[in-house]
């Protein structure tokens, strides 16, 4: 009878550390000694070149955050297992515990805030329209009766939509499944324009095979904040990313991290994407916060 009773004890104590840590990402982080990663294949802030490696802006900020989580547990080594992730499955990842931190290109809105909490914002995104130079579009006025192309799982399109100037268009839209999939749709010709975020947009111009056939035209559709997503109720583990991204913001180094990965030249093809650090961006590094993307205007 003892012996049953202890091992009711042994598993109501397993169950109940398990419920503990399913809240307290450090402390399941520390006895583990592994942290699962979310990370983008072909996003303008994280792509991937390959063989399991991954690289840009948002996706080696992330790693800094993981280092300073490492040096604050007194973890000798910490296991970065990256897990990658798409527009559709990244919220349903992070809330299943799958992925312990996503740093990919999540706009940070009031209704993802029901399901996931966001670091500060660390990159305000504009989404814009991309198309080939020659195609004569200039701005949302002309893309009445075009075949419009955004990613599964984003709301590009939809933003453009509720935009007043897109009033009485009409146009096709279809989906490509990642966005270089929605690219290859503007490349080949089955879409006239591709409706993204500018970082993704300009990422995946600098990396085409004609970088001069395509410009990125038209008036600002949104701004987004861009920021790393968890889970929600972990308010120590949001405290600890918040305080490595301000700490990367106060002493430079996040700066740096931007001018290495958008004004030089970066693998593979060493082409530079050559978008320099937006006003807002910069506005939301010098007051850190974690405002939604409705809390923001377009000017």
């Amino acid at each position: 009878m003892k012996k049953h009773l202890l091992a009711i004890a042994v598993t109501a104590l397993a169950a109940g550390s398990a419920f503990a840590q399913a809240n307290d990402t450090l402390a399941k982080i520390k006895s583990s000694g592994s942290v699962t990663f979310g990370v983008r294949e072909s996003s303008g802030l994280g792509y991937t070149l390959g063989n399991g490696k991954y690289v840009g802006f948002h996706t080696e900020m992330g790693e800094r955050v993981l280092a300073d989580i490492q040096k604050q547990l007194g973890l000798a080594k910490l296991d970065i297992k990256y897990q990658p992730v798409t527009s559709q499955n990244r919220i349903p990842l992070v809330t299943n515990g799958t992925v312990d931190i996503e740093c990919g290109s999540t706009t940070n809105n009031q209704a993802r805030q029901k399901d996931a909490a966001f670091a500060v914002t660390t990159y305000v995104e504009e989404v814009r329209i991309a198309v080939k130079a020659n195609s004569g579009i200039t701005g949302i006025k002309d893309l009445n009766g075009k075949t419009l192309v955004t990613t599964t799982g984003t709301t590009s399109v939809q933003t453009l939509r509720k935009n007043k100037r897109a009033d009485g268009l009409t146009f096709k839209e279809v989906m490509g499944k990642d966005h270089a999939d929605s690219f290859l749709m503007l490349e080949t010709g089955r879409a006239d324009a591709f409706i993204m975020d500018g970082s993704i947009l300009a990422a995946n111009i600098s990396k085409s095979k004609a970088p001069a056939d395509y410009k990125i035209v038209g008036e600002v559709l949104s701004v987004e904040p861009i920021a790393c997503m968890m889970r929600k109720d972990d308010p120590a583990f949001k405290k600890a990313v918040d305080d490595s991204i301000k700490r990367q913001i106060a002493d430079g180094s996040l700066g740096k991290l931007y001018d290495k990965w958008f004004m030089q030249p970066i693998p593979p093809a060493n082409v530079k994407v050559g978008l320099p650090l937006s006003e807002a961006t910069k506005d939301a590094w010098a007051h850190p916060n974690d405002k939604p993307m409705e809390a923001y205007e377009i000017k």
